[in-house]
């Protein structure tokens, strides 16, 4: 761990220390908390890919309308042959 980010995860879990009315026993998880508040500062956010921001929905009055089906016909029993 580099000096730096360990002043700065210090300082950082000090404040959320302070914030939380000063308890005793919380340093693990104040200090765990801050780790991630520092190493997602530091990594870049993502941007939008931009096929999914140049997708645009179409207007539903644009899109051709598919015929409705016919019902389907009920299956009528043939008559057996007589032997």
């Amino acid at each position: 761990m580099t000096d730096d980010r360990h002043e700065r995860i210090r300082q950082r879990a000090h404040e959320i220390w302070e914030q939380a009315g000063r308890p005793e026993g919380a340093h693990e998880e104040h200090w765990n908390q801050a780790t991630a508040e520092i190493d997602a500062a530091g990594k870049p956010k993502k941007a939008p890919k931009k096929a999914a921001a140049a997708k645009v929905e179409k207007p539903k009055a644009a899109k051709a309308e598919k015929p409705a089906k016919a019902p389907a016909k009920a299956k009528t029993a043939k008559p057996k042959a007589k032997a």
